[in-house]
């Protein structure tokens, strides 16, 4: 089966599902395959659940002729993304970076939404699997599309950006992320980059925060590049002081405007910046770029504020590396409290620099004052500290509700592995 009539398909059944267990009726199965299962086994089970139609690669009794068989499914599913891609003329702004990427994508779709119907990546199905999902659930109403871009190894973005083929770019930053994957701080940077490449070549726009001279040297030779900053740039504003939440003062000719987030953190003031430069280079007014930022909410334990009783909670269990990982910890410290406890769970692909960049962070929080340091899991285990360690959350947990906290502020950060939102669950 081509592409071309495969897609005749998806347009009468334009719903697609990889799970069974998610399944409705009229959606078109693929049949996936990975290291421990294989989707092809459950084809003939969706079609009698409804699925229009299951596809497959390998031979499978047909139920009514609708089981369709191609070399490979995983292929496929990204060729017909592709099609489907080329039929728009839209703006397709991809965002890849270390950190801050998902709460870049949720602030820039939601300004862009304020004025356009914008398709956007749900949650973080940012992977070679996510993305094509994501674009096949772009419908023909579309005027702009924000595609988020993960990768833990170099060729990957260049892969992804071969069937997104995005128009825009976005690079929130490289750190020390994925480091067992992507080999060092060097090769973070050229993996990243592959995004930048890709707009180099088709006279793209990337959108860089203009504070991190790597990133100017990165963007050297695209045709438009729009700059975000500290400094003098196409938007340019500052973080002001403020207890719990980042508040921004744009201060180009808008040096009047303040932008109240429910951000946690000065170091989300680039991902503040990106939304509002986004916006205004497609011509958002400025009155819905501050609306829509400040009623931005994040969830999925990225950078949430939790307030339980008399404790304050910064959730961000969602993902860590030593670059955000310091960022955390070092914003929690300007807090103004006398009760202030730290509960950190280990960083998970750091390859061979793991054990050092964990001593690192070891060596950050001794530099100030807590109440409780409580540490769990990971390469954790093999520093050498003063603190509390458990081996996993749950450990920690049980720990926690033995105890009486009051008026505190707690950081409670870790690798997603290591679910230290179960630590907050128990507080």
């Amino acid at each position: 089966m081509t592409t071309e009539q495969l897609y005749q398909l998806y347009l009468q059944h334009p719903s697609i599902q990889t799970d069974t267990r998610k399944l409705k009726q009229g959606d078109i199965f693929f049949a996936l395959s990975g290291p421990n299962f294989n989707g092809n086994d459950f084809a003939v089970k969706a079609v009698q659940e409804g699925a229009a139609y299951a596809i497959v690669d390998k031979e499978i009794a047909n139920e009514g002729g609708r089981i369709l068989k191609v070399g490979n499914v995983l292929d496929s599913l990204q060729l017909l993304a592709k099609y489907h891609r080329e039929q728009f003329n839209i703006p397709f702004i991809a965002i890849t970076g270390s950190n801050g990427k998902t709460t870049t994508k949720e602030l820039v779709s939601t300004v862009l939404a304020s004025h356009f119907k914008t398709y956007t990546t749900k949650g973080n199905l940012n992977n070679h699997i996510g993305i094509p999902l994501t674009l096949l659930q772009v419908k023909e109403d579309a005027e702009v599309a924000v595609i988020e871009m993960g990768a833990n190894h170099q060729k990957e973005i260049k892969g992804y950006c071969e069937y997104t083929e995005p128009t825009h770019g976005i690079i929130t930053n490289c750190g020390k992320a994925h480091l067992e994957g992507f080999g060092s701080l060097e090769g973070v940077r050229i993996g990243k980059g592959e995004l930048f490449d890709y707009l180099r070549e088709n006279n793209g726009t990337a959108f860089i925060f203009n504070d991190y001279e790597y990133l100017k040297e990165m963007s050297k030779g695209i045709g438009e590049v729009i700059s975000y900053g500290t400094g003098d740039s196409f938007v340019t504003g500052k973080a002001l002081p403020s207890e719990n939440f980042l508040v921004v003062q744009l201060t180009n000719k808008e040096s009047s405007v303040i932008i109240k987030t429910q951000l946690v953190g000065d170091y989300n003031l680039p991902n503040a910046l990106c939304a509002v430069a986004v916006g205004k280079y497609f011509n958002v007014p400025l009155k819905k770029i501050v609306e829509a930022i400040e009623g931005y909410v994040p969830g999925n334990s990225r950078s949430q504020m939790l307030v339980k009783g008399s404790n304050h909670i910064i959730l961000d269990a969602y993902n860590a590396n030593p670059t955000s990982m310091k960022l955390a910890i070092e914003n929690i410290a300007k807090i103004k409290s006398d009760a202030k406890v730290l509960m950190l769970g280990g960083m998970m692909e750091l390859g061979e620099e793991s054990l050092q960049e964990h001593q690192n962070i070891i060596e950050l929080i001794k530099k100030y004052a807590w109440t409780t340091v409580l540490l769990v899991g990971g390469d954790f285990k093999k520093t050498k500290h003063p603190f509390l360690y458990f081996n996993n959350s749950t450990e920690a947990a049980n720990w926690c509700r033995q105890q009486n906290f009051q008026n505190a502020y707690f950081l409670i950060k870790g690798s997603r592995s290591i679910q230290m939102e179960k630590i907050a669950e128990s507080l």
